[in-house]
């Protein structure tokens, strides 16, 4: 997911360079939201692993 966050993060700045405003503002918003997205899972495991790792010892 977070490959994906910087594909469109790479568009984002190529369309923003070329002066394609709107595509580049579009590909940020995907990214930001790709990004959120895979912070907020790696939270979540994050938090599963804590709590199984005091389970297990």
């Amino acid at each position: 997911m977070l490959k994906w966050a910087l594909v469109f993060f790479v568009i984002s700045l190529v369309a923003g360079f070329f002066g394609f405003s709107g595509v580049s503002a579009g590909a940020a918003t995907i990214a930001r939201w790709l990004f959120f997205a895979a912070v907020a899972i790696f939270v979540v495991f994050l938090f599963l692993g804590v709590l199984a790792g005091e389970a297990l010892f």
